[in-house]
């Protein structure tokens, strides 16, 4: 899969997530960026994209992660390995 289908995905499972299909992430989005990410919504965004994509994060990764753009490098690293 490349980093742009995962990027894809990423997007669709934000929009699900938040429940809004208006709403456009990148590489630089963060929980700053939008008004109902929080520690919860943060929950269902990684299981959703544990599901998605068939993997588990190790909760260190989780907790190191800056934005959206290193979710993005994390899912493809993991689906490489």
């Amino acid at each position: 899969m490349s980093r742009q289908e995962v990027f894809d995905e990423v997007q669709k499972i934000f929009q699900a997530v938040f429940d809004d299909d208006e709403l456009m992430i990148s590489d630089s989005t963060n929980s700053d960026d939008i008004e109902d990410w929080d520690s919860l919504e943060h929950i269902n965004l990684i299981i959703a994209m544990e599901k998605r994509f068939q993997l588990k994060f190790d909760i260190k990764e989780v907790g190191k992660l800056k934005d959206v753009g290193e979710m993005i490098d994390l899912i493809e690293r993991k689906l490489n390995e």
